[in-house]
């Protein structure tokens, strides 16, 4: 009897491995429930919600829900892309139907998860028109009846958030030498380290944590410092100290807490390898779609700015300042569910879903780790562009 294939994309074919493999995404995944916490790049439009918890006058314009956000699906929603963002790939694969709505838009149904991603989001700290990772927390905290234990237990935490924080320890502090550097690093790594010790408290058990990428090579970065097609370096050796503190902190939990399951998608890598080589079919790498200045990267929808936009966003790496297009969010969201230990580890997503609720780990994170699972390359320029 043939499968039963969904339309809307459970036929993933994976060209991200060094030979080509289809995957059938649903195939043997329960039907679970996703929720994603973190900054802009998650937000599913919380944003546009988030003034129903603040004082009125507090929440400014919100360019992210006009055109052209949201181009390629003729549909602003409060989304920084020109279409979908990771989390809706990824709910695809997941087979939940409608991707999963943002968690303070009033009288969503919640059944097979939430966004807490809200835009502006920090560790450390976010402005009054945001919320904190803490924060994003507390309110999966207030909706936790939504759902049973076992249930929350089951189903997939998606993490990524770090970048406001780093940004603007940057911008105020231009002068910070390494003693400063690491010692930010370190109390934000604190601060995350509670809040995912937090959820799973609340009953959290299988999380993806996602890298910070080469901050250094945002095209607002690289406008902002006037670096042309240089990265500016002092941006990605933080993102670098911040990262390769992710994989021991979350082994650590692994060890001491049970059932406690995770994996750390590469992020940094897989962008700075589209920045760097033109087989990945982006033509544009280090300016934006969508923007102004030397780099188009501000100003994106903005009404008093008279911004350029691309004729072909998806040859495009970036679709404003810091923010990918759907196309490149589509091929992250393939890496994170169906990818090799090169990419994430120590399992892919589609792994750490079907991993036994309540199994203590085999495997754990470890840094520059070889897969046993690598493929070897049949053609060099697979082998080249695999991931």
């Amino acid at each position: 009897m043939e499968p039963k294939v969904n339309v809307l994309g459970v036929l993933l074919v994976l060209t991200i491995f060094y030979t080509p493999i289809i995957v059938f995404a649903g195939e043997g995944v329960p039907d679970v429930a996703l929720f994603t916490f973190g900054d802009s790049s998650y937000d599913a439009g919380n944003k546009e919600f988030l003034k129903v918890w603040l004082k009125a006058g507090q929440i400014k314009f919100l360019p992210q829900s006009l055109w052209p956000y949201g181009k390629s699906r003729d549909d602003p929603n409060g989304k920084f892309s020109d279409g979908y963002i990771v989390p809706d790939f990824i709910a695809d694969f997941m087979s939940i139907p409608n991707g999963i709505p943002p968690a303070l838009k009033p009288g969503v149904n919640v059944s097979r998860g939430a966004s807490f991603a809200v835009a502006d989001a920090s560790i450390l700290g976010s402005p009054v028109e945001s919320m904190t990772l803490n924060q994003q927390v507390s309110k999966f905290k207030n909706m936790k009846s939504s759902w049973t234990d076992d249930y929350i237990e089951k189903s997939l935490f998606m993490i990524f958030i770090g970048t406001e924080d780093y940004l603007n320890f940057t911008k105020t502090n231009p002068t910070a030498d390494a003693s400063a550097q690491q010692a930010f690093v370190t109390s934000v790594i604190n601060r995350l380290k509670n809040d995912i010790g937090l959820l799973y408290s609340l009953r959290a058990s299988k999380f993806v944590v996602q890298l910070l990428p080469p901050l250094g090579c945002l095209p607002i970065v690289r406008q902002d410092y006037k670096t042309g097609n240089e990265c500016y370096e002092p941006l990605n050796d933080l993102a670098k100290q911040h990262n390769a503190k992710i994989g021991p902190m979350l082994n650590e939990f692994a060890n001491t807490s049970s059932g406690f399951q995770f994996t750390v998608f590469d992020f940094y890598n897989a962008l700075l390898r589209r920045t760097q080589r033109l087989n990945y079919r982006f033509l544009v790498t280090n300016s934006s779609c969508c923007g102004v200045g030397t780099h188009n990267a501000y100003g994106c929808a903005f009404s008093n700015v008279h911004v350029k936009l691309c004729e072909y966003q998806r040859s495009y790496l970036f679709f404003d300042g810091r923010h990918n297009t759907e196309k490149a969010q589509e091929e992250f969201a393939h890496l994170l569910y169906g990818a090799n230990l090169n990419v994430i580890q120590p399992m892919n997503i589609r792994e750490l879903i079907v991993y036994p609720v309540g199994t203590n780990m085999r495997e754990y994170w470890e840094p520059n780790k070889s897969s046993i699972r690598r493929r070897p390359p049949t053609d060099s320029y697979v082998g080249f562009s695999a991931y």
